[in-house]
């Protein structure tokens, strides 16, 4: 397939007509709030604002791995954002979040309240707060932060360039499937190479890298994102495949992964959380249906 008409850009570009696609309705060239609304609030700790794309979905794993350790001080509420109807442009979550993205979380548990957005920043908040899957010895830590951000540069690539031209635009071009077809497999290539040499993203131990890039490349292999894994030949990345079987297997995951899912099998979706005994419900009815 090639391009059918070459585009020349104006002198200066100006905003006359909406982007196309599944996501023209909220896409726009300027900041800030569209209509007033405060965020609710539950009663736990921790408050998340969210949706479960790959973004969302690190955060409620993490979360779930806190809990699943004992740590109580992690109990939170999960609202759902529904971003295709653009909750994330209320005063509210912009307070939150003044880059309207998902997710956005707020500790309640601090005076004054602390907002964190970003979800690496979310994940070394929560990691540094209550002292897990984030090394204190520097050389690990050093590791486990490179990777840290190595995803958070990287997945743009594959989200916002091949996800986009490849699942979501409203029109196919070469160009842009091709160029983001290649970056998305030497990132594959730089992973499968990583995890050649050890268990996890970092070394031998499971982090908040882990927790960061499985959301994004695990879900890839897996065949859960953008409907990919046969054009991309996952199966070429075995050691990628391996980890991220490994990941998906753990129980937090498979909690984490449900949690403001509004979309799927009606058995992994679960729109809000509002307490451990919401995902244990799902869980009971999960069991049930089979």
């Amino acid at each position: 397939m090639s391009d059918t008409s070459t585009y020349t850009p104006p002198k200066v570009w100006t905003w006359e007509q909406p982007s196309g696609g599944q996501f023209a309705s909220i896409n726009r060239p300027v900041s800030g709030s569209t209509h007033e609304k405060d965020l609710p609030v539950g009663k736990h700790p921790l408050q998340l604002y969210s949706l479960a794309t790959p973004n969302g979905v690190k955060v409620t794993v993490m979360l779930e791995e806190l809990l699943a350790l004992g740590h109580s001080g992690a109990e939170y509420d999960a609202w759902l954002i529904r971003i295709n109807e653009g909750d994330q442009f209320s005063s509210g979550f912009v307070g939150a979040n003044p880059n309207s993205k998902i997710p956005a979380l707020v500790d309640t548990s601090t005076a004054p309240s602390t907002r964190v957005f970003e979800s690496g920043s979310i994940l070394l908040y929560l990691a540094e707060k209550f002292g897990e899957f984030l090394p204190t010895d520097p050389a690990a830590r050093a590791e486990t932060l490179n990777w840290l951000f190595w995803q958070m540069g990287s997945a743009p690539y594959l989200g916002g360039g091949f996800g986009h031209f490849y699942a979501y635009a409203p029109e196919k071009f070469q160009y842009p499937i091709d160029r983001f077809t290649m970056e998305t497999k030497r990132q594959l290539d730089v992973l499968d190479k990583a995890l050649a040499e050890r268990p996890y993203i970092a070394g031998d131990d499971y982090t908040i890298a882990d927790i960061a890039i499985f959301p994004w490349y695990g879900a890839l292999v897996l065949g859960r994102l953008y409907d990919a894994a046969e054009f991309l030949s996952v199966g070429d990345y075995k050691n990628v495949v391996k980890w991220a079987e490994k990941i998906d297997a753990r129980p937090a995951v498979a909690r984490g992964r449900k949690v403001n899912r509004v979309w799927g099998d009606e058995s992994d979706q679960l729109a809000e959380r509002h307490d451990a005994s919401d995902l244990d419900r799902n869980d009971a009815v999960s069991t049930a249906a089979e």
